[in-house]
């Protein structure tokens, strides 16, 4: 188990490998500026060692302490605004898009797969950041609704291929045989590869013609890269690479879910604020309650797949651990892993502080329901 100092130090810190992203960004910079600077800055994050990185995560670290948050501010939901009123309506909303999205047409067997995970249920907490944030900067739900739409179908291309025999190898989800239980792997394979590519074509197309085509453009990019070579994939080949390996340690393990799973809640949040029309600090600030939140979902995933049951999480509980993965509570004792989940978000929620808290409220709220969800 990692000693307590370590523990400490983690909590001292951002998620590390983002040194490039948690530098603070000028308002004066462009947009176009600004994609450049990220495009650059994150090949040198994945090409380097997870383990040979202190030195990035001491910038990191330092960038987080300059940046210009009252971090004695109490980002809290206004008493008035019902949280769970705003997902169920969210959650309908989004429900009924992708339906509509993803009809049921020749050949009905790859669609019928598709559907089958897509409309399967799931807290849509992706889709409701990326509607949250762009109301938080004054967007509109049909601004953002075909790019919220799409980071569900990113998603649940991962988790149908994270599901596989030849990666997870899980036989539930969300309560219902997995996807290759159903259909087979081959038409699992493809059913996620047609949710992936669908996922850019909607953004393109579905988008209002009324959003500027460089804020569209720039989604798409960002997209692309959350779920590629230096997102997903990257965390994902490392996931596979550190199984039943003794020798992973905290920093590789946050590398894994910064990127595994971090990335399309990045991507979420960032679609939602560049549609919308965010200034470039305002999306700084909500990349970095995006991190946060990312790494405080896994966090809190790694603690509920060893204290809850198969029937509560609509999954197989115990799973990391038969498959001796690395997670949190291994390396840190599942006290210190609920205490890293609470700062996280409370680093989250600081990066709201800028904002109308009123506006706010649902995203204050989402990061809330991660630290605290049952499933």
């Amino acid at each position: 188990m990692a000693s307590l100092a370590a523990s400490k130090s983690l909590l001292a810190r951002p998620p590390s490998g983002l040194a490039a992203r948690c530098a603070p960004m000028s308002s004066a910079h462009s947009t176009a500026s600004a994609s450049r600077q990220l495009a650059l800055a994150a090949p040198q994050r994945a090409s380097v060692h997870p383990q040979r990185r202190r030195a990035g995560l001491r910038v990191a670290a330092k960038a987080v302490g300059e940046m210009q948050v009252d971090e004695h501010a109490d980002a809290a939901v206004p008493a008035d605004f019902n949280f769970e009123a705003y997902m169920r309506g969210k959650a309908a909303a989004v429900n009924a898009a992708l339906d509509a999205a993803v009809p049921l047409q020749y050949p009905e067997r790859i669609h019928e797969a598709m559907r089958y995970s897509l409309l399967a249920g799931g807290k849509r907490v992706r889709p409701c950041l990326c509607l949250a944030a762009c109301e938080l900067v004054g967007g509109s739900d049909s601004v953002a609704m075909a790019a919220a739409c799409a980071m569900e179908m990113i998603h649940t291309m991962s988790l149908i291929h994270d599901d596989l025999p030849c990666m997870d190898n899980d036989d539930f989800r969300r309560g219902k045989p997995t996807n290759h239980k159903v259909y087979g792997e081959d038409v699992a394979v493809l059913a996620g590869d047609a949710l992936l590519s669908f996922a850019f074509e909607h953004v393109a197309r579905a988008t209002p013609a009324s959003v500027p085509a460089e804020r569209v453009v720039r989604v798409i990019a960002d997209m692309g890269k959350a779920v590629g070579a230096e997102g997903l994939v990257a965390g994902q080949i490392v996931d596979l690479d550190s199984e039943s390996d003794p020798s992973v340690g905290v920093e590789t393990l946050e590398y894994i879910h910064v990127h595994k799973t971090a990335a399309l809640l990045e991507v979420a949040v960032v679609a939602g604020a560049v549609l919308g029309g965010a200034k470039d600090d305002q999306v700084e600030r909500l990349r970095k309650y995006a991190q946060f939140v990312g790494l405080g979902f896994q966090v809190v995933d790694d603690i509920l797949d060893v204290t809850k049951s198969t029937e509560e999480l609509g999954k197989t509980a115990g799973k990391d651990l038969a498959q001796d993965k690395t997670t949190y509570p291994k390396l840190l004792g599942l006290e210190k892993s609920k205490e890293l989940a609470e700062d996280l978000i409370r680093r989250a929620k600081e990066q709201l502080s800028a904002f109308d808290q009123r506006k706010a409220a649902p995203l204050i709220g989402l990061a809330d329901f991660i630290a605290y969800r049952q499933n």
